[in-house]
């Protein structure tokens, strides 16, 4: 295909979803639980039948968060990931679940979900194959794909990206969005795409991207360390001026899952992640083993505060103010009514370091504005972050 019918296509596509992904979703960060970094492709189900990606693993997170109380602060979702599919799709090409994995159907699990107040949410790629080897979602799949999937109930789909390359993205990406946009059934579109460019502009166009997803992986994939939160945190806050304008409600950046509760995070370390990712108006997707949470990463996860804050709904994703040489690191994120949330995050590894300043200092005003017509803000609330311990 030469570059004037490639341009020419990408004009067609770019009208088809001027109308874009405005359904009325997302209008805060998304939030619920995804199944990838807990339970990766785990596919054994003889030997591991409690942990593998299974209806039953599936039909058990639905049970934990309609019963334990995750449903009712917001956590909404419950997103398969790779590794749900057979090899080859069924002879009328369409993508199919394992049937010794998941012997009802998708249809059938998303019917269970529903019926406890949740979404569920599936994952596709882009690419020839999935990042683990099962058939992908090429361009010439998208159509049918997005109709399965409307077919089953779905209501958000992560669209990943191996296995491809920069055009098939550039055309893919808009393409699913008309296409998830024609089947008529609202879903939220978590797109890849610019972690597969760099993250940031001029490779990544966010304009683009805030018309036709809903959220997007900006960076790496987050892993189960402080190490990995910490490099996650830092690359935000580096590149924050192309990314913090980005986000609002209905668009947000993402910087990957919750792994609080799981082997990695300290009690401390967990509470910071809690409150970057709510700072930050980061999707709240944990992934963990609900069934055997400690009661401390529960309180975090469940830390209505914290909740609030990431769910504001002014949308602005907060910025990074100071990063002092003394290790410690200032965010702030205006909220509405004229709040505000700041978060001081340490650093250190050796001991607790006892940190002064003053509001003037921060000068915070200065980034932001505060609205003078807005009321005062109605309540205040403080989370203290204990300062970090090195713990491995």
């Amino acid at each position: 295909m030469g570059s004037s019918a490639v341009s020419g296509l990408l004009v067609l596509l770019l009208v088809s979803v001027s109308y874009g992904l405005d359904n009325g979703l997302a209008g805060t960060p998304p939030m619920g639980w995804m199944a990838w970094e807990r339970f990766r492709c785990n596919t054994d189900c003889i030997d591991d039948l409690q942990n593998c990606i299974s209806e039953a693993l599936f039909r058990d997170m639905a049970d934990r968060l309609s019963e334990d109380g995750w449903r009712e602060l917001g956590y909404e979702y419950l997103i398969i990931d790779d590794c749900w599919m057979l090899d080859q799709r069924d002879k009328e090409g369409r993508l199919q679940p394992d049937p010794s994995r998941f012997p009802g159907g998708i249809a059938k699990l998303a019917r269970y979900v529903h019926d406890r107040g949740l979404k569920l949410g599936i994952y596709a790629d882009m690419g020839s194959h999935t990042c683990m080897g099962f058939p992908g979602t090429p361009l010439h799949k998208i159509q049918i794909d997005a109709q399965t999937f409307a077919s089953w109930g779905v209501d958000y789909l992560k669209f990943d990206g191996c296995y491809s390359n920069p055009v098939e993205q550039m055309l893919g990406y808009p393409m699913m969005s008309a296409a998830l946009n024609d089947t008529g059934r609202p879903m939220v579109y978590s797109c890849s795409w610019p972690a597969y460019l760099g993250g940031l502009p001029p490779n990544v166009n966010y304009s683009l991207l805030g018309e036709i997803c809903h959220l997007w992986r900006n960076y790496d994939d987050i892993e189960d360390s402080w190490d990995s939160v910490q490099d996650i945190i830092q690359w935000f806050s580096d590149n924050q001026d192309d990314l913090q304008p980005a986000a609002g409600p209905g668009r947000w950046n993402d910087p990957d899952m919750l792994i609080i509760g799981n082997f990695g995070l300290s009690v401390d370390q967990a509470r910071s992640q809690m409150a970057l990712w709510a700072v930050m108006a980061s999707p709240l997707i944990m992934s963990n083993d609900l069934r055997n949470l400690d009661p401390n990463m529960r309180a975090i996860l469940q830390n209505k505060v914290a909740i609030s804050i990431n769910q504001d709904p002014m949308g602005v994703q907060g910025r990074r103010l100071l990063q002092k040489k003394s290790g410690i690191d200032v965010y702030w994120r205006p909220l509405s009514n004229s709040c505000s949330a700041l978060v001081f995050l340490s650093r250190r590894t050796d001991m607790p370091y006892l940190y002064h300043t003053y509001l003037s200092k921060l000068n915070y005003e200065r980034l932001f504005g505060r609205p003078r017509s807005a009321p005062p803000c109605a309540s205040s609330h403080h989370s203290r972050m204990t300062p970090q311990r090195e713990t491995r």
